[in-house]
């Protein structure tokens, strides 16, 4: 399985239309459903933002396209079908749209929407997919540093920090960094 390696955009200019594509790998639909919610926050003030996802979660496949506005099937559906045509999964495709005054027609759109999937994905690497887990980490505060070099070396992510008697931290992880993890002392994993 294919999924991409890292975060990142493109843009591009169509008929005057400017297109911005964003792509983000991910490991559950609440993690693809906040970053579309992200990036319709940051560019609330455009015509569109059209998304498409697909994804395995606890075996389950799920596969969303959105259209956001524009007529049926022509962002959402080519961004999905670049997705599978590209044989990537585990990822969040976004296509955020500012009308710059021409029409495109229908083929038009299609044609763009697909281009700034393709572009986006492209953009961030095809890389074989890497299983990951949502975890959480109880450990003393001497032990931040470590933990935190273990994440990052292996491009995992910490998506919650909390501060109390102890560190907590909500993570996604790599097998490889739960493995890291597990040969330390100290360190609570549980699995969510």
């Amino acid at each position: 399985m294919k999924t991409v390696k890292k975060e990142c955009f493109i843009e591009f200019e169509e008929k005057k239309s400017k297109f911005i594509g964003y792509v983000k790998p991910v490991s559950s639909r609440e993690e693809a459903e906040k970053f579309i919610e992200k990036i319709k926050q940051k560019h609330y003030d455009a015509t569109h933002n059209c998304s498409a996802y697909k994804l395995t979660e606890n075996g389950q496949e799920y596969f969303k396209v959105d259209d956001d506005g524009e007529p049926k099937g022509t962002a959402g559906k080519p961004m999905g079908d670049i997705i599978n045509y590209m044989e990537v999964e585990n990822l969040v495709v976004i296509a955020t749209r500012y009308f710059g005054g021409i029409k495109l027609g229908a083929g038009g759109l299609v044609r763009a929407y697909a281009k700034t999937a393709k572009l986006a994905i492209q953009e961030s690497e095809i890389v074989d997919y890497i299983e990951k887990k949502t975890y959480l980490l109880d450990f003393s505060y001497d032990k931040v540093g470590e933990v935190e070099q273990i994440i990052l070396k292996n491009n995992d992510d910490i998506l919650e920090k909390g501060y109390n008697d102890k560190v907590t931290y909500k993570v996604i992880l790599s097998k490889k960094s739960i493995e890291e993890l597990e040969n330390k002392k100290d360190i609570s994993i549980i699995i969510i």
